[in-house]
């Protein structure tokens, strides 16, 4: 048996013997290789305003961390609900400070346990194993593919330290029951929430619910300033150990290169003692002014993008209803906003094949991506073996499950385009 995604909730194929629909199969509808751009899964476009600020970066001959940077990261720790924001090189490199910086401030041992969802990108469970902890998977739910609240308490043991959510796609997770059994079980919360930005569940913005939240800006997220990423959080000493981290373990008393800036003295002389001072290992994730500045040129374009991404998702969800009976289309969580970083699509039916569907789309121009397969990955097949059967939706979602894009940079053909394919693709024979 295997379990087939429906509108509601999973159920189990039943009796194959019965009556099957109407044959569809794969047509030349619309031929391969048409004359027309790739329709990719993310775009980007440089503003006057992106320009601008970065012409100033260069003419004030200065690259590392600056004005641009405290900025930026200013305006993302108050978008999301925190005191505090920390720019980084990625968002990987967010996810291993932050868990690194709640080890040391925890006094966590290598080989406690960090429970993540079976389904996200590599780097969440990767940042896990870089910090000498043992990831544990959790099983997510089959309609809206993060982390099932339901499955975590049977993950749980003595060794469990924390928690890491996923805001797949830019949707929320269900965090009230998630923060409800992390209370109970006294756990840590560090929010990857490096494919959402400004969505809210319950009235409140991702990354304003754990000890720290991690943001990605790389191609293709809700901002992007090519790479880049964000810490936040309300805990001013887990911002200092995270400062000291990024910075190769410096005393974080000098991090940046104005740190000293306005001081005399024993005052001074204590920075000017702790600039080649490194009291932890740590890391070279340090970004410069010139991602800062692309940052905030995309921040005052937020709205903009988000209506963009809400119109390219409806005319895509409105388009593939008919299809229903073959894909499951994504949706928001009640209570939940759901930015569309990108538009997730899961086969139904067994008969039909994941492969067939990708090759017809990307032999037209339309990109696709899987849907962040993470247990089935060869270097965590040969950490953990074959547990697919552990976790039946994450299992099947690596069997089914694909995106197209759903950007601010797709046009309404573009996505006519998409729907068009899609129809073509599953169109009955005779």
């Amino acid at each position: 048996m295997s379990v087939c995604f429906v509108v509601d909730q999973p159920v189990i194929f039943g009796d194959l013997s019965a009556p099957q629909p109407k044959k569809h199969s794969l047509t030349a509808a619309i031929p391969a290789s048409p004359v027309r751009r790739q329709i990719g899964v993310g775009g980007f476009r440089t503003s006057a305003r992106a320009k601008e600020l970065v012409n100033q970066v260069l003419d004030s001959n200065r690259l590392t961390a600056g004005p641009m940077m405290s900025r930026f990261e200013a305006e993302i720790a108050s978008l999301h609900g925190c005191r505090f924001g920390l720019m980084c090189n990625s968002g990987t490199s967010a996810l291993q400070i932050a868990l690194a910086a709640l080890k040391e401030s925890c006094g966590w041992s290598d080989g406690d346990e960090i429970l993540v969802p079976a389904v996200t990108f590599v780097a969440t469970a990767n940042v896990v194993v870089y910090n000498g902890l043992k990831p544990v998977f959790v099983d997510v739910d089959p309609l809206y593919y993060t982390l099932d609240p339901a499955r975590l308490e049977e993950r749980i043991t003595p060794r469990t330290r924390a928690i890491m959510p996923v805001h797949i796609g830019c949707l929320p997770c269900d965090m009230d029951p998630i923060l409800d059994i992390a209370r109970a079980h006294h756990l840590r919360v560090v929010e990857d929430s490096a494919e959402a930005m400004f969505a809210r569940y319950n009235g409140r913005t991702v990354g304003s619910f754990g000890d720290i939240a991690c943001f990605s800006t790389y191609a293709a997220h809700m901002i992007t300033t090519g790479v880049g990423g964000l810490c936040t959080t309300n805990d001013a000493d887990l911002l200092v150990l995270m400062k000291s981290l990024m910075n190769h373990g410096r005393d974080s008393i000098y991090i940046r290169m104005d740190d000293d800036e306005g001081r005399s003295g024993d005052d001074l002389f204590r920075i000017v003692d702790g600039r080649f001072s490194f009291v932890r290992m740590g890391h070279s994730f340090r970004c410069t002014e010139l991602e800062a500045a692309l940052g905030l040129a995309e921040l005052d374009d937020r709205q903009a993008h988000w209506d963009c991404r809400q119109r390219i998702a409806s005319r895509l969800l409105a388009g593939l209803a008919s299809l229903e009976g073959r894909l499951q289309l994504p949706r928001a969580r009640p209570g939940s906003d759901h930015g569309y970083m990108f538009f997730p699509l899961v086969l139904r039916r067994d008969s039909d094949r994941r492969a067939d569907v990708i090759r017809y789309l990307e032999e037209r121009g339309v990109e696709t991506r899987y849907l962040l397969p993470l247990i089935n990955q060869p270097a965590y097949r040969e950490m953990f073996g074959n547990i697919d059967d552990q976790y039946p939706v994450a299992a099947r979602l690596n069997e089914c499950a694909f995106y197209v894009g759903c950007h601010p940079e797709m046009t309404d053909a573009d996505a006519d385009y998409v729907i068009n394919c899609l129809q073509s693709c599953f169109a009955p024979t005779n």
